[in-house]
């Protein structure tokens, strides 16, 4: 059960960082993808700064956070 919680909270925020971010979002597979290795980055990154989550929603918070700044670099990358 804890893998599929994972992926669908890595769903809800590559959905929600491709809005905020202004975008249309990547499509099922895509926002999945997005939120996942977001969360990743989110909880590297907010980690370095000694801020931890707990719960679902500081999950969600954590992994859309780290999503963003994933499109965030992409998008720098890309142009």
């Amino acid at each position: 059960m804890g893998i599929l919680m994972f992926l669908l909270v890595g769903l809800m925020a590559g959905f929600l960082a491709g809005k905020i971010m202004k975008g249309g979002g990547f499509g099922l597979i895509g926002n999945l993808v997005v939120g996942v290795v977001g969360a990743v980055v989110g909880g590297f990154t907010f980690g370095l700064f000694g801020f931890h989550s707990t719960g679902m929603l500081g999950g969600l918070l954590t992994a859309t956070g780290g999503a963003v700044i994933l499109l965030f670099i992409i998008g720098l990358i890309k142009k």
